[in-house]
């Protein structure tokens, strides 16, 4: 009778614990109650209070998902991975119908995945965009986290999403800090890798590869925290909450704002919003027919033809897309190359930049490519918000859906 009350008193203890801190399971311990596979044929069973995925050869990855979507949350788990299998954890994940020649149509998981590597590259922790982009934060420059993973023993992840800031750890070393909004909302997965052990051993040749490899998972936890989601900053039909200032024209024509510009006008032009803004992240369409834009913040009016001082998020018609100029500061202090603008620049037509400003980080991404970034700058930390139009230049340039991400 002892006994079974003091098992009763812990239960009761450990569940208030859980309460107070907000985490709930994921995972009971004994079923896939809650979870739904999607892609390849790799199985899934519950074997020891953990969640068992183990390879089939020939199968694409596969994947067994939440059936809920989470927004902002904080998940915690452990894992333990066969040295010659990859392996992730997905965040923020979606599907897809997908076909591939000679195949049937499948339901395909993408997004991010906080990536399972127990290779001797080691970037365990690192976020990998499933299906999309690639690796966007690797663990090329972060020893620690590399060091961090234990081959063939138990690991603990701890990812934590809130807007758009994804963080992660390995065994309570950092690993991941990303500022990306991609995706603001999805399903939590747990991947089996493609597997063929033929291909593992000519890349390994001193591994033991098994027919079958697997990868565990146990102590499934989240932590929800609400939700981010967009907000427009302009009403879509005048420019009431603007204010123009300088040279150029500015008018709104069938649902975006048209900047327009000739070369005998020396003065740069601005529309100002007239709310000062200081940590922010903003998301824009633009189109550069001709000439040289920008999307300016944490700026200050000045005087003369340039008229500002501050941060610019380069618009132009064909060249430094996303780069960052400080006008009347210190001119260019991040952009990308050549070569990058072509990858993701969409001459002519709409593109999408989004700017993030929190404290001295800044990160500016076009059509979801990050074009550049400051990680601790010690420039102004809040300023106005305002569209440029380059002063001496024929220019022309769109602009439409201005909003800003804010908690839902």
């Amino acid at each position: 009778m002892k006994l079974a009350l003091s098992t009763l008193a812990l239960a009761l203890c450990l569940s208030t614990v859980q309460a107070e801190d907000g985490f709930k399971p994921l995972f009971d311990g004994k079923t896939l109650k809650g979870w739904q596979r999607f892609g390849g044929v790799a199985e899934y069973h519950v074997e020891d209070g953990a969640i068992v995925g183990t390879t089939v050869r020939g199968t694409p990855n596969t994947f067994l998902t939440t059936k809920k979507m989470y927004g902002d949350f904080i998940l915690e788990l452990e894992f333990k991975v066969s040295p010659a299998l990859n392996s992730g954890v997905q965040i923020r994940s979606l599907v897809k119908e997908q076909k591939k020649k000679n195949r049937p149509v499948f339901k395909r998981v993408y997004g991010y995945q906080v990536e399972i590597d127990p290779s001797a590259r080691a970037w365990s922790g690192g976020i990998y965009d499933e299906g999309r982009r690639g690796w966007i934060n690797n663990l090329q420059n972060n020893e620690p986290a590399r060091k961090a993973f234990k081959q063939n023993g138990w690991n603990k992840y701890r990812v934590q999403c809130i807007g758009n800031s994804i963080k992660t750890w390995i065994n309570g070393v950092p690993a991941a800090d990303l500022v990306d909004s991609e995706t603001l909302e999805g399903y939590i997965a747990l991947q089996v890798h493609g597997y063929n052990p033929a291909n593992v051993k000519k890349r390994y040749p001193d591994l033991d590869v098994p027919e079958r490899a697997q990868v565990r998972w146990k102590n499934i936890r989240i932590k929800e925290i609400g939700k981010h989601k967009w907000k427009p900053f302009w009403n879509g039909k005048d420019l009431s909450e603007w204010r123009i200032q300088g040279g150029g024209e500015w008018k709104v024509v069938d649902g975006a704002i048209r900047g327009f510009n000739t070369r005998d006008q020396a003065a740069h032009g601005h529309l100002f919003l007239k709310t000062p803004v200081k940590d922010f992240t903003a998301r824009i369409k633009y189109k550069a027919i001709s000439g040289n834009s920008g999307f300016y913040f944490r700026t200050e009016e000045t005087k003369g033809n340039v008229a500002i001082k501050g941060f610019q998020a380069e618009v132009d018609a064909t060249r430094d897309a996303g780069g960052l100029y400080e006008t009347n500061g210190r001119a260019w202090v991040s952009k990308p190359t050549p070569d990058q603008v072509k990858k993701f620049f969409k001459p002519g037509e709409w593109n999408q930049m989004t700017v993030s400003a929190k404290g001295r980080r800044i990160t500016v991404h076009v059509n979801g490519r990050k074009s550049a970034e400051l990680l601790n700058d010690k420039g102004r930390l809040e300023g106005l918000i305002a569209l440029q139009l380059h002063g001496s230049q024929d220019m022309e340039v769109l602009f439409k859906d201005l909003e800003f991400l804010v908690k839902g």
